[in-house]
């Protein structure tokens, strides 16, 4: 999910944690600041990862002096240059050759042609929390660049959405939204309404964004169990925490199933006509991970089929999704065009988050959020 330009201005100068705005300077590891309070607060209010080792300690690395930046963070480049005054932060449709070449680091750039062009690069900052389409060059893992993403930020917003698809579902909204546009009391012939309260939901990928849904749903007196790829830990309201090869087991308890998982090859397509099939009898399935886990066609069938009571979608495959596709057409699907984490909330954490990498790297100070290339996450 990629930030949206028409927001980000608004976002910049709303942002709550006003230090991280604040107009900046180097500071030495000893001097207490504002900034890194906020910065602290920020760690701590998204459970964010933060390296070992500090950045200076890479090979090849130096304070940047050229940084490469996608069209779409270009309403940026002033909060941005507020961290790091001494480097050239350069579009990336107005970059030449020469800059290109010499680029220390890049904000959601990482085509195969930058890569090839700039052999100075050490960091990419991908702008989103998937990154499968960076993690997918070779020249990652050919020159071991410093990869790191915004996961976290956008966890809050989306448990939201998926919380608000399941009540839709479950409570028959969309039924009772086309009655009132016909004036009609539709009392008598209501279809039957779902709690949430006493079921149990799956949330596959106990990251970022499942830790959200799984706080959200307990809250609502639903039993969470999930699966992670990263082991058997969870936080306390989760019951049970499973391994990725216990997902079908865990599926034929659920009542919700929410796919939060990131797109890597082990997770591509998982969600077939095998697993809809072991799912329990009128479950609920909603998907806000990325769309081609989920084969299309085996999620059609198990809702033609009537397996599936609904299913709610903020991602497919492919998106767009085309006009003729058959999942317009379901009257037990809400679609919604991926985005859920287009809030104000996300897009200020994601700011904040962008900022304090930057004025991390040009310190040469433990990046946040690191991602490990060869798991894609």
């Amino acid at each position: 999910m990629l930030i949206r330009p028409h927001v980000l201005m608004a976002a910049a100068t709303t942002l709550s944690l006003c230090a991280l705005l604040a107009p900046a300077r180097l500071v030495s590891a000893r001097e207490p600041s504002a900034q890194g309070a906020s910065a602290a607060q920020l760690i701590e209010k998204l459970g964010l990862h933060v390296a070992p080792q500090p950045v200076r300690e890479r090979p090849g690395w130096r304070p940047p002096r050229i940084v490469l930046v996608n069209e779409q963070q270009h309403d940026l480049l002033p909060v941005l240059q507020q961290v790091a005054p001494r480097a050239k932060l350069i579009d990336i449709s107005a970059a030449t050759p020469r800059e290109i070449a010499a680029a220390d680091a890049t904000i959601g750039v990482c085509s195969a042609q930058v890569l090839a062009q700039a052999k100075q690069l050490q960091w990419i900052q991908w702008p989103a929390a998937g990154v499968e389409r960076c993690v997918q060059q070779p020249l990652m893992r050919e020159r071991h660049l410093l990869l790191t993403n915004l996961q976290r930020t956008m966890g809050p917003s989306m448990a939201e959405h998926v919380l608000g698809m399941m009540l839709l579902l479950s409570r028959h909204l969309d039924y009772f939204l086309k009655e009132q546009q016909q004036a009609r009391w539709a009392q008598d012939n209501a279809p039957h309404l779902v709690d949430l309260e006493g079921k149990t939901v799956l949330v596959v990928g106990l990251g970022g964004i499942g830790t959200e849904v799984a706080r959200r749903a307990h809250a609502f007196g639903m039993r969470v169990i999930a699966t992670r790829a990263s082991g058997r830990t969870g936080p306390d309201y989760v019951s049970y925490v499973g391994l990725p090869d216990e997902l079908l087991k865990l599926a034929k308890e659920a009542d919700f199933v929410v796919n939060c998982a990131p797109l890597t090859p082990e997770t591509t397509g998982i969600f077939n006509r095998e697993f809809f099939a072991g799912m329990k009898p009128g479950a609920y399935f909603i998907s806000v991970g990325r769309g081609r886990s989920t084969v299309t066609a085996d999620l059609i069938a198990a809702l033609n089929s009537g397996k599936l009571a609904g299913a709610g979608l903020d991602v497919v495959d492919p998106e767009p999704l085309p006009s003729d596709s058959a999942l317009w057409r379901l009257p037990n699907l809400i679609i919604t065009p991926h985005v859920s984490a287009d809030t104000p909330l996300a897009e200020e954490q994601r700011t904040a988050l962008l900022r304090e990498n930057l004025r991390r790297y040009v310190a040469g100070e433990p990046m946040l959020s690191v991602v490990d290339i060869e798991r894609g996450y």
